[in-house]
């Protein structure tokens, strides 16, 4: 066949290219596993045993729980006004560098300035670390690809909390081995990621020019408005979940720690499922996975106001749960793609900055109503938001359709 007629193949094709899109998918799996499953919701998960030890007020656990999402607030509002110009690898590597030293601080804290300090600073991981993610798939992944890639690497934090759950269990009351075991993981974590994430200047052939689209106005464009409502109110119903399914569980006399460790390890497990989340994205477009998955939250969290003291309610909503909350951050992730695909960093941290203003206002909010009603009504609240989140329009686009076996990770 003569040369100028033989077909090339497409150079995202190339096995050295998906080779390099796979170790950056799995470096992304494993950073936000970290920031999020260890860094982020380990504190719930220990906080009994923390409490204990330092013999630690309601009020003191409050103002130290609102601190680290003040922190997380703050680590955004950095990255959004600071991606373009410091890139991908160095955001990542401080939100690595964040998990490592805060939780080693907890595993090491002497006294209460030092836990605070250390958990301010682990929590800070998650907003350093996911955001920048999006840059760095734009930067080494094919078109085709990017959109799904960027839906598996959520998953991460259902691996996360998989693992913290059963460590929970192992650590029987040795809190600070735990979590100087996840700083070890950490650790080797950030090493891996130092070591696959692309560096400053180096780009992919596909990687279009950024363009740099300035003020506000840009951000509070027409089609994010979408976005940010239904990151908000994600940010609600999560934070409210994370923060009183336990207590909910206690309430109904299923409070040993045992119970506890092993629901978190369901909702975990169960939510690994999220790496499937850009084939649900694919095959059912944004807005009808957006209320699917809504739907799901709205039903595990129903459960838990309806029936805490029932197991089969109880593993229900850890199993439904699990996998609509992280496939949500899927959604989000790609949605905020498409919304803002000339600064894809700058986009979701300002996503993620409407999604942490929901982590504060959620358990304040639903807290004040258990504290006048019950627990059991504010459970119910949340999940009437959660059902009213299925009238904001997600865009009908469906996510590119290519085979999952070129962005999971083999």
């Amino acid at each position: 066949m003569d040369t100028m007629t033989r077909p090339v193949a497409p150079r995202s094709e190339n096995p050295q290219s998906l080779t390099v899109e796979r170790q950056l998918t799995v470096g992304g799996l494993l950073a936000i596993g970290v920031s999020f499953g260890f860094a982020r919701y380990g504190y719930g998960l220990f906080l009994p045993e923390i409490r204990r030890e330092f013999e630690l007020t309601v009020s003191t656990v409050g103002l130290i729980g609102s601190a680290t999402y003040a922190g997380y607030l703050l680590a955004l509002a950095i990255v959004v006004v600071s991606a373009t110009r410091l890139g991908p690898r160095l955001l990542i590597g401080v939100g690595g560098a964040s998990a490592v030293v805060g939780m080693g601080l907890v595993a090491f804290a002497p006294g209460p300035g030092l836990l605070a300090a250390g958990l301010v600073l682990a929590g800070t991981s998650p907003a350093w670390a996911w955001a920048p993610y999006s840059d760095a798939v734009d930067l080494v992944v094919a078109p085709a690809r990017r959109e799904r890639v960027l839906a598996v690497i959520p998953a991460g934090t259902a691996v996360g909390t998989a693992v913290v759950g059963p460590l929970a269990l192992l650590a029987d009351g040795a809190w600070r081995s735990a979590w100087f075991a996840m700083a070890v993981v950490a650790a080797g974590v950030a090493v891996y990621n130092a070591r696959v994430l692309p560096r400053r200047g180096r780009t992919a052939s596909n990687r279009r020019e950024p363009s740099r689209p300035g003020g506000l106005g840009w951000f509070v464009q027409r089609a994010a408005r979408p976005l940010y409502v239904t990151a908000l109110s994600y940010g609600v119903l999560g934070a409210f979940y994370w923060y009183f399914a336990t207590e909910a569980l206690t309430r109904a006399s299923l409070s040993a720690a045992t119970t506890t460790a092993a629901f978190w390890t369901v909702m975990g497990v169960a939510g690994i499922a999220g790496v499937f989340a850009g084939a649900l994205l694919s095959r059912l477009g944004l807005r009808t996975s957006s209320r699917l998955l809504f739907a799901a939250l709205a039903t595990a969290v129903a459960l838990l106001g309806i029936a805490p003291g029932s197991f089969v309610a109880s593993a229900a909503s850890a199993v439904l749960y699990g996998p609509a909350f992280m496939a949500v951050s899927s959604l989000l992730a790609v949605w905020s793609y498409q919304v803002f695909p000339e600064r894809p960093t700058s986009g979701l941290s300002a996503t993620l900055l409407c999604l942490g203003v929901g982590t504060v206002i959620g358990p304040a909010a639903l807290g004040t109503v258990a504290q006048y009603t019950d627990l059991r009504t504010a459970f119910l609240t949340a999940a009437s938001i959660a059902l009213a989140t299925l009238f904001v329009k997600a865009p009908r686009r469906a996510v590119s359709r290519v085979s999952s076996r070129t962005c999971v990770p083999a």
